[in-house]
């Protein structure tokens, strides 16, 4: 299943200077290759998205924003097939490599994105979340990374996926750098890093492989203390977890086939073998499965107001393991799959923008410990994160 491949997509790059004297100016980015860039095609990851579709005369609001900031894009990268995976394989392009644990999955599906950061072709990267595709190529990569609030960034000239869930997120090395970008994607100042009460999810924790949580644990001490003090807390009741994980699959897989369906009747394109059953086993979804789901997710916003909306800021591991091996058979990757969604289907759910740090290894390999936020607390995580590392 797997096979060599660079971060970026083969053939003539797409290489764009940046305006001149804007406060990115000096950066490099990459962008993922959902993310329209005038004159070139915007492939999906799929033979046959790119050659169904027209090239795009006019770059994605991202790629703009970053452009008119100073950065320089220097490359498109990687993604698993139309954003339908979360490990980071594609059947197609080949699987990216992971720079901080060589031989194994960078996560997915900005995995391109992660990768070229992680490798330091670029200073940062566009990617997209849905399901975690930002959140857990960070964690298995080592960068910095935020899924943004639902809404918060504009999707315009990006494939989208799943409207619920869709949201634009970007990597880098270090919190300096993730803090400039996010001023000029947010269109903001970031705030002075405030004190805010840090929740450690305990039920969170408890999904994490024994070396994880014990790596994590104690960097999620250090910031408590570091930012005024830390309790612990459940996110849900025993077992509701389980059940939102579920759920999210439910909404995010039924929506992504709605997004799809019609392209997928009048081409009947290629796929690799995991994301023609998912796209298979999505159209057989029912109205009442969905409205389920719908009572499941008005739980977790409920949840998360109480939690949240005060102020205070989530403690969990980004994923319950760090990365894993390439050349896994599909039962396996879809056991990992399986797995990540406990931990990423929370924020996922709520609209929540959820922030990975870089602070930890287990194994000598990296995994990411998370902050997550009320509705809009995108730029004051970013803070924060700054605001740890020049303390640290």
């Amino acid at each position: 299943m797997e096979f060599p491949a660079e971060a970026f997509l083969p053939g003539p790059r797409a290489e764009i200077d940046g305006a001149p004297g804007g406060p990115l100016a000096g950066l490099t980015f990459a962008a993922k290759d959902l993310f329209d860039v005038a004159g070139h095609v915007t492939g999906g990851g799929n033979p046959d998205w790119g050659a169904t579709h027209p090239v795009p005369t006019a770059h994605a609001w991202a790629v703009q924003a970053l452009l008119d900031g100073g950065a320089t894009l220097v490359g498109k990268t990687i993604t698993c097939e139309i954003s339908l995976g979360i490990l980071g394989y594609n059947p197609f392009n080949g699987t990216p490599p992971n720079p901080a644990a060589p031989g194994c999955l960078p996560g997915g599906s900005s995995s391109g994105s992660a990768s070229a950061v992680a490798a330091g072709l670029c200073d940062t990267a566009l990617g997209t979340d849905s399901g975690g595709s930002v959140r857990v190529p960070s964690s298995l990569c080592g960068l910095y990374g935020m899924r943004t609030t639902l809404g918060a960034v504009p999707l315009e000239g990006c494939c989208r996926q799943a409207p619920t869930f869709d949201t634009v997120g970007w990597f880098a090395r270090d919190a300096a750098t993730f803090a400039r970008v996010t001023e000029v994607m947010l269109a903001t100042t970031l705030p002075a890093p405030d004190r805010p009460r840090i929740l450690i999810a305990e039920d969170a924790f408890s999904f994490a492989d024994a070396e994880v949580a014990t790596a994590l644990r104690p960097v999620a001490a250090r910031i408590g203390a570091a930012l005024g003090g830390a309790e612990t807390v459940s996110i849900a009741e025993p077992g509701e977890l389980e059940v939102w994980a579920s759920q999210r699959n439910i909404l995010q897989r039924a929506e992504s086939w709605q997004t799809f369906r019609g392209w997928i009747d009048a081409v009947n394109p290629r796929f690799g073998y995991s994301v023609a059953r998912n796209l298979a086993n999505a159209s057989a979804i029912t109205a009442e499965q969905v409205a389920l789901a719908q009572v499941a997710r008005r739980r977790a916003v409920e949840r998360a107001r109480v939690l949240l909306e005060g102020g205070a800021l989530l403690c969990i591991p980004t994923t319950p393991f760090t990365a894993p091996p390439v050349g896994l058979s599909l039962s396996e990757l879809d056991r990992y799959s399986a797995r990540i969604g406990l931990l990423t289907s929370f924020a996922g759910l709520v609209s929540l923008p959820q922030i990975n740090l870089p602070l930890a290894t287990a194994g000598g390999k990296p995994c990411g410990l998370s902050l997550i936020g009320w509705r809009g607390a995108d730029a004051r995580l970013a803070a924060i994160a700054r605001y740890l590392e020049e303390t640290a």
